[in-house]
C-alpha cells in the first residue's frame, strides 16, 4: 500500500477525535441588587455637578453610612444595605443650596419614595396653622364697627 502522510495523519486526527458526545449544561448565577439613583439639580433645572453627598442609614440617623460627590450631571448611585430596612435620608449640597430626600426601603427594596422632606409632625402642625389662619382671618372680618 502507499499511503501518503498527509492523509494518514488527516484520518488518524478524524478517527482519534470521534467519541461519545457530552453535552454541556450551562448555569446562570445572578442577584437582584436594589440600586438608588438621583439627580441633584438647582431650581433654575441647572445640574448640581460636584455636590457633596451624605447618606444616613436609617439604624443611626446622626452618622454618615456613606459620603459621596456627584458627577457633572448632578448624578449619585448607592446600594443601601438590604439589613437595614426603613427610611434612608440623602442630603447633597453644594455652595449652600442643598436639600434632602427620604427612602423607605422594606426588605423587598424600595417600598415608597418620600420627596416632600416633612415628617408626619410637621405636616400636622402645617395643616393646623392653616386652619388657624382662616379662623383668624374670619374672626377678624365678622367683628363689628364701633
Amino acid at each position: 500500500m502507499n499511503w501518503k502522510p498527509g492523509a494518514f495523519l488527516g484520518l488518524l486526527l478524524f478517527f482519534g477525535t470521534v467519541g461519545p458526545a457530552f453535552a454541556h449544561g450551562a448555569k446562570i448565577v445572578y442577584t437582584i441588587d436594589v440600586t438608588v439613583n438621583l439627580q441633584a439639580m438647582y431650581d433654575t433645572g441647572e445640574p448640581m455637578g460636584g455636590g457633596q453627598v451624605v447618606v444616613y442609614a436609617p439604624d443611626d440617623p446622626s452618622t454618615p453610612w456613606l459620603n459621596g460627590t456627584c458627577d457633572e450631571e448632578g448624578r449619585f448611585s448607592f446600594t443601601p444595605d438590604p439589613s437595614k430596612p426603613g427610611t434612608w435620608d440623602v442630603q447633597v449640597r453644594q455652595s449652600g443650596h442643598g436639600e434632602m430626600v427620604h427612602i423607605v426601603i422594606g426588605k423587598e427594596g424600595v417600598t415608597a419614595q418620600g420627596d416632600s422632606g416633612f415628617n408626619p409632625l410637621q405636616i400636622v402642625l402645617m395643616g393646623i396653622c392653616v386652619v388657624w389662619g382662616f379662623v383668624g382671618t374670619a374672626l377678624f372680618f365678622s367683628r363689628r364697627s364701633a
